[in-house]
């Protein structure tokens, strides 16, 4: 159990029963506990002055949220790109062949016979022609 604010626990009661006799101290220990007692009281002001200090506070709670919030965006950075990289991979596993030998098969067929090709592209480039000029 925590002693409560003015209340003394039994290490400082005995400290302040031994204090509370100032004529069986010697005037050296009697300035030590002075010098100790200023230096606790010292150390509290200044931490209350440091809970005071509401600008101090401000920022830094503002640098503590922009810690937080580089380092959320630092991790949704690295789940995209293992997302893309894992995509990617996935991508390139399914189509590469394929597509590849598609190429490759449809500019041997053109290289074998051209006529069919350019009969075919002939109809397209005619096709969106008219197209154009029946939009306007």
């Amino acid at each position: 159990m925590m002693a409560q604010r003015g209340e003394k626990t039994p290490a400082k009661a005995k400290q302040s029963a031994s204090k509370s006799d100032p004529e069986t101290k010697a005037p050296e220990e009697i300035q030590a506990e002075i010098e100790e007692t200023r230096e606790e009281l010292g150390d509290t002001v200044a931490a209350v002055a440091e809970k005071a200090d509401v600008k101090k506070q401000a920022k830094a709670k503002a640098a503590q949220t922009k810690r937080k919030a580089s380092s959320k965006v630092t991790g949704t950075v690295e789940q995209a790109k293992a997302k893309r990289d894992e995509f990617t991979a996935k991508t390139q596993e399914a189509s590469p062949e394929s597509a590849s030998q598609a190429a490759q098969q449809a500019a041997q067929t053109v290289q074998e016979n051209p006529v069919p090709a350019a009969v075919a592209g002939s109809f397209v480039a005619g096709f969106l022609f008219g197209w154009l000029v029946g939009r306007r």
